[in-house]
């Protein structure tokens, strides 16, 4: 599963946010079936930022977002990001030079189907 959280920053915030940021990638990293993550920031325009991360499963990014941690340190940082879809489930994957492997979705289907 994995997690976008876009920002628009500031330039003259962007110190603060990327430290605060650090600090939320750090408490994020620690829970359990977290496996990777990373800040990033468009070359094309530096206010836009994105903070990704990548979990074994939704449930233990729901769990993560439970924890002390992560309330104190990432949930503040991650209410300041823009108000839109951010939680993914992967349908498609490919290794470089590989297969595209398909997978099935986790969500229930919906009624009448």
């Amino acid at each position: 599963m994995l997690v976008t959280n876009r920002f628009v920053v500031e330039e003259g915030v962007a110190a603060d946010f990327t430290e605060r940021a650090h600090t939320a990638l750090a408490a994020l990293a620690a829970r359990p079936g977290y496996r990777r993550g990373q800040l990033l920031r468009a070359l094309d325009d530096p206010r836009h930022w994105v903070l990704v991360t990548e979990w074994e499963s939704v449930g233990t990014y729901r769990r993560a977002l439970g924890a002390f941690d992560v309330k104190i340190h990432s949930i503040p940082l991650l209410a300041e990001s823009l108000d839109e879809p951010s939680a993914y489930e992967s349908l498609a994957s490919a290794e470089p030079n590989g297969e595209v492997r398909v997978a099935t979705s986790d969500r229930a289907t919906e009624p009448g189907r």
